[in-house]
This record gives C-alpha cells, structure tokens and sequence, in this order.
C-alpha cells in the first residue's frame, strides 16, 4: 500500500500509480463505513478548500462541500462568473494566493482545449494540493466513483470483465468528453476488457486513445473500438453509456449538433440491455436525458446503480482529500 500522498495533485487519471488508486479506495470503503455508523471522522478539522467553479454543477459542488463539512473542514464555492476572475485573474495568481488562502484548490474547467490547461496552469503556481473536479480532457473523480460502484457489485477483481463505454444520443449540448476518457484509463488497470463504441464522428483524443492501449497492454486487458453499439452491448457486464460531443472532430457548435441529430437511435433501452449479461448493471454520471439518452425503463430499473456512482462521489472525494491536503 502506498499511503504517502500529501501534498500531491490529482488532475489526471494516471497522475497517481495504481497501487495509490487501491489506497485511495481503501480509504473511501472505510469512510463509507464511518458514515454509515455515524463515527464521526474529523480528518481535515479546520483546513478549507477552495472550490472554483467555471462550469455549473449539481453531484460536483455537493459532494466537494459535504465531504469538506464531514471531514471537519469547510468548502468555500466560487463562481468564476462572479468573481474577479472573470475580469483578468490569472491562472499564476489564483494559484499563488488560493494557495496562500486555502489547503486545497479544487477546480472544475470543461471549456474544450482551455480547461486542462488552466487547471495545470494554477497547480504550477500553488503550494498546496490541486484536485481536478472535471476538465475538457479528464473527470478523475467520477471514474474513482465509478470503479468503486462496479467493485461493489462485481467484486474487487475485476480481470476479465467487460465494459463497454459508449456513446449515447443527447440533444441537450454538446458534452465533455472527459469521462468516457478517464474510464477507458482507468478500467484497464483494474483487469477490465475496455470496448469504445461510437459513431464516427464521436472519436475521443489521440493521446487519450494511445494512453489507453498502453495500459491494456501492460495490464493484459482487452482494449476494441465499435461503431455498433448493438454489437458492442453484447455479453457485457458493465453498460456505461452516456453523451459526448464530436469535439475532436469540430469544436463549431452548429455543425456538432448537426452531426450529432443523425444517430438519435443510439440509445440504451430495453432492448439493448438484454444483449448484455443478465446480470449486466447499468451506468450514467447524471444527468441524463431521459428517454432519448436512455429510457426510464433502464435507468430506473433494477440494473441500474447511478445512485451508487453517485453517492461513491462523495466518499472517494473524501478520501483522496484526506490523503493529499
């Protein structure tokens, strides 16, 4: 076990080894357990963090504040909007003096090629921990949630279990394509067969892709691509399928919902779960678009644990801050 994490950064999948991401779930089954007995676990008594916000959130900003309350510190929310950050603060300075005010920065910036970049920017300048609570390029938080529900519900070994990350119709916007990025990163470490689907349009980063194979090779995982998401449904053990832009292909907004109008029948529904084992769970971040991303039927059925990711937000969040600030 690898405990010493003090002082460390989280803002990309791989940044910590995973023998640090088995100590980062230990630590959150433990703090789940705690809370569900009430034993009070006042880790982080009188430290704050800062939590700034260019990107609007619901599970984020919740789980971030909470977990802060319940580990004895205080989550400070800040809008970038409404904030001289808006009016010139840079990246240097915000890490600079957050990092003189707070024991921790934590940042959720998902503009496409700026995000990453700004996240990265602060943490060079900052004295104490940067976390990433959602960029154009990762969600690390999310897949950390993620892997926790599936151990859950398939056991800590993971080998040879298969789970199949695709895209799904949405019309709401164009989404980040940071969490279907960080699982297939993520996943493999863990023994999982990774298989991408998506449309042609829906391609995710070259790097990320590249990173992705590197992993399933040195864990000796499987690791396809589909454009048929009926395909790839079949026999899986995890359906995690959820909305992202084609933002490798074009960044210009009206082309993307054009392109993304044309495949509105890629949606998980009854049907296509019974291609998958029969014990085969269901996934989603939340939101969802119901009944055009995926039915009612799915995702409040009996398959479906997107509370579970939910709530392992929390508690994985709770520990990395623990272990790092």
């Amino acid at each position: 076990m690898q405990t010493y994490l003090r002082g460390r950064d989280f803002i990309g999948d791989l940044d910590f080894s995973k023998e640090e991401i088995e100590t980062v779930l230990d630590v959150a089954y433990d703090l789940k357990r705690k809370r569900a007995l009430g034993e009070p676990h006042p880790y982080l008594r009188d430290k704050a963090l800062a939590m700034l916000f260019f990107f609007s959130s619901t599970r984020t900003r919740g789980s971030f504040e909470a977990g802060m309350a319940q580990l004895g510190g205080h989550g400070a929310f800040i809008d970038s909007k409404t904030t001289q950050i808006s009016h010139g603060d840079t990246p240097k300075e915000i890490g600079q003096i957050f990092g003189r005010y707070f024991d921790g920065i934590a940042i959720r910036h998902c503009d496409w090629k700026a995000g990453n970049d700004y996240i990265n920017g602060v943490a060079k300048a900052s004295r104490v921990p940067v976390l990433n609570m959602q960029c154009d390029i990762y969600h690390p938080f999310q897949c950390l949630a993620d892997l926790m529900a599936i151990q859950e519900k398939k056991g800590r070994d993971l080998r040879k279990k298969r789970i199949v990350v695709s895209w799904a119709y949405a019309a709401s916007y164009s989404k980040p394509i940071s969490v279907p990025q960080s699982l297939i990163l993520q996943m493999p470490r863990f023994g999982m067969d990774v298989v991408l689907a998506h449309p042609p349009e829906f391609k995710l980063m070259p790097e990320i892709m590249d990173q992705a194979r590197e992993q399933a090779r040195k864990y000796g995982t499987g690791f396809e691509v589909m454009d048929d998401m009926d395909k790839a449904f079949k026999d899986a053990d995890v359906i995690y399928a959820k909305s992202w832009g084609p933002l490798v292909h074009t960044a210009e907004a009206s082309e993307g919902a054009k392109i993304i109008k044309k495949y509105e029948s890629w949606i998980t529904d009854e049907r296509r779960m019974a291609l998958a084992k029969s014990d085969a769970v269901y996934m989603h971040p939340l939101p969802a678009d119901r009944n055009i991303e995926v039915t009612d039927g799915v995702i409040d059925g009996p398959q479906s644990i997107v509370y579970d990711e939910a709530e392992n937000r929390l508690h994985v969040q709770k520990a990395v801050m623990a272990l790092t600030m």
